[in-house]
């Protein structure tokens, strides 16, 4: 299904209210409780992403209100290099929930891409919350109008073994075309911003909720344009990859001259499997009974939407959360 983005997003505002951070170890603990017991008294890690990014201090809003609606809940949220470690730390009980791309658990699901030949297992999901969007920049004035005129172009596709890297080959893939085909650089997106504001990339990869940071900020230096992935490339992208939706980034996000339509993937909640129903039920309930609140915290709480809940999940539910759905008619 193709969905708009509503136009005029605000600069992101984050209201953090009584976060707590971790070092770097979690709870550890990988015996499941039993119904109604819960795990470590209530003590749960909560693995986010980097401090400048978006799923930390989301995560952060979302630990402050249910730790107040969930009697005997304790979220701590721990800085992380998302997906891929988040997973990683959920998988061996070092986390107890996550905030990861589905793409990226997908993969892990099936052992493929960054998790090549070791399948990942005792990780649940808790819930579909969001879309993150797959951005590609050029300069307005380049004479890039099109990802195949990416040959021969110095192109930053993302941090090595991240989840933009994944989505960049994809894309790239699609248009018949591979890293032999480009210059690459392998940069995160503050690197990426830096490197073609200084002028020694062309294009860039950006895979996150809009307006993202390191774009906005680009865009008061200099004019920049967004490729649109569409046509039968982004038809094939969908068939190949179900963890893909169509989107369409309004003009005012960024200022560009035009809407850009693109793909998509979904920012999802992880959990361990073995947390039993009551916790993740109880987590599940207190997020979507308070999104109004979590809207007022951060601005990705605006674009959680209960009957969104269960879009582009490819990894099995939590019996919490799939309680919790099934109450409220969703899924």
């Amino acid at each position: 299904m193709k969905r708009k983005l509503k136009s005029g997003f605000a600069l992101l505002t984050v209201l953090v209210m009584g976060m707590s951070l971790a070092g770097c170890g979690g709870s550890g603990d990988t015996t499941a409780a039993t119904d109604g017991e819960l795990t470590n008294n209530g003590n749960y890690i909560f693995a986010t992403g980097g401090t400048s990014g978006t799923y930390y201090p989301l995560g952060g809003a979302m630990a402050t209100i249910i730790n107040g609606a969930v009697e005997g809940t304790n979220i701590t949220v721990q800085s992380t290099g998302a997906s891929k470690e988040n997973i990683m730390l959920v998988s061996k009980g070092e986390a107890d929930y996550a905030i990861v791309q589905n793409d990226v658990l997908d993969y892990a699901d099936k052992g493929v891409q960054l998790f090549e030949g070791e399948p990942i297992t005792g990780v649940s999901t808790v819930a579909s919350i969001y879309p993150e969007i797959v951005q590609l920049v050029v300069g307005a004035d380049s004479g890039i109008n099109t990802v195949a005129d990416l040959k021969g172009k110095r192109v930053s596709i993302g941090d090595a073994g991240s989840g933009v890297e994944a989505n960049a080959l994809q894309v790239l893939e699609a248009y018949g075309m591979s890293v032999d085909d480009i210059k690459v650089s392998r940069l995160s997106f503050k690197e990426s911003g830096n490197a073609f504001k200084d002028n020694q990339l062309d294009a860039f990869f950006v895979t996150a909720g809009v307006p993202n940071t390191a774009i906005v900020e680009l865009a008061v230096t200099r004019p920049i344009q967004l490729l649109n992935i569409d046509g039968a490339e982004a038809d094939k992208l969908v068939a190949d990859y179900p963890f893909y939706t169509t989107i369409t980034i309004p003009k005012d996000v960024y200022g560009t001259a035009e809407d850009i339509n693109t793909i998509a993937v979904r920012a999802i909640i992880i959990s361990r499997a073995d947390l039993n129903e009551t916790e993740v039920y109880n987590f599940t309930k207190a997020l979507y009974e308070n999104l109004d609140t979590l809207g007022q915290s951060h601005a990705k709480g605006k674009e959680i939407l209960l009957e969104q809940a269960t879009d582009g999940v490819t990894v099995a539910l939590h019996p919490g959360a799939a309680k919790y759905y099934s109450e409220v008619g969703v899924g």
